[in-house]
């Protein structure tokens, strides 16, 4: 079973790794290189936004797929 708290933790620590916890591999990795762009060419404004986003997107996930196949 997915936890949605678990998976929107490990992103707020590390953008893309609540993805990696929820088994989307190809999305955690885009996720990461995102936030490493973003954070670069926007002096951490952009970075910020993206570092929730990526937060809330593993919690939706893992909240709406719950079960692991």
């Amino acid at each position: 079973m997915r936890s949605p708290l678990i998976a929107g933790t490990l992103s707020l620590l590390i953008p893309g790794l609540g993805q990696i916890y929820n088994g989307r591999i190809l999305f955690g990795i885009i996720w990461m290189l995102v936030f490493g762009v973003s954070w670069i060419g926007s002096v951490g404004l952009f970075g910020l936004v993206v570092h929730v986003i990526s937060a809330w997107c593993a919690y939706s996930y893992a909240k709406d797929h719950p079960a692991r196949v």
